[in-house]
């Protein structure tokens, strides 16, 4: 079985980014911004309230202190300065969910750092020792020094395949400052290949190995309701 997971709440007072009410429905999982590339308590307040109306579970999404370049340029921060700017986010977070009456499922970084983590085993340990906090799982990529420093944690590691980011021919990710839309079939396609056969395609038309425990969506791609609806609708047998 999989989950289907969306980065959601990264408005920012007057400022709008995703149609997180059209998405809800088609997503089980929103991992909601902390304030650090997106969000404000407002925006938290309301994020965590729609997933709770929809039954939809939410973890937190830290990142790099970078509300300018929304969290997709890279920084330099030594462990215990990143897990201490992790635990911040982690933290307020779990504050709106106890005022709702939810708990936190997971913990996801964001653009950069999680791009970081999937390299750096310094940087991965930064955010475990701040997972380890909240006793959350981690959520990354298999094969990854994601899974290399996350897989044995006693809280758990959640496998994901991107259905609206490439993958380079080494496997990683591809991100991009601003998203461009992808076809929703070709995504959704893309989505059951993961979950049913553990493979994907490069850039480059080579195969790749993954393994999907859950499946990401991006509210910040042009078409995100369109491409989220025939991901859920294709993996709707294989959905938890």
């Amino acid at each position: 079985m999989v989950a289907i997971n969306c980065d959601m709440g990264e408005s920012f007072g007057i400022y709008h980014c995703g149609d997180d009410e059209g998405l809800m429905p088609f997503v089980t999982v929103a991992n909601v911004a902390c304030g650090f590339h997106a969000s404000d308590p407002r925006v938290m307040t309301q994020t965590v309230r729609l997933a709770k109306a929809h039954g939809v579970k939410v973890g937190a999404h830290p990142s790099l202190p970078d509300k300018e370049g929304f969290g997709r340029r890279e920084m330099k921060l030594d462990r215990d300065e990143l897990t201490a700017a992790c635990v911040y986010q982690i933290g307020a977070l779990s504050g709106f969910l106890r005022a709702e009456g939810m708990e936190l499922n997971h913990v996801k970084a964001h653009g950069s750092l999680y791009g970081m983590a999937a390299r750096d085993e310094e940087v991965a340990a930064a955010l475990a020792d701040a997972a380890d906090v909240f006793d959350a799982p981690l959520m990354g990529m298999a094969g990854t020094v994601h899974e290399k420093v996350w897989g044995d944690r006693r809280a758990g590691f959640i496998s994901e395949y991107y259905a609206d980011l490439d993958y380079r021919d080494d496997g990683s990710l591809i991100i991009t400052r601003v998203h461009e839309a992808f076809d929703p079939q070709t995504s959704a396609a893309g989505a059951v290949r993961a979950v049913t056969e553990g493979k994907a395609t490069s850039v480059n038309g080579k195969e790749l190995p993954v393994r999907a425990d859950c499946v990401c969506v991006h509210s910040d791609t042009p078409n995100a309701v369109e491409l989220a609806r025939a991901v859920h609708d294709a993996l709707a047998p294989h959905l938890t």
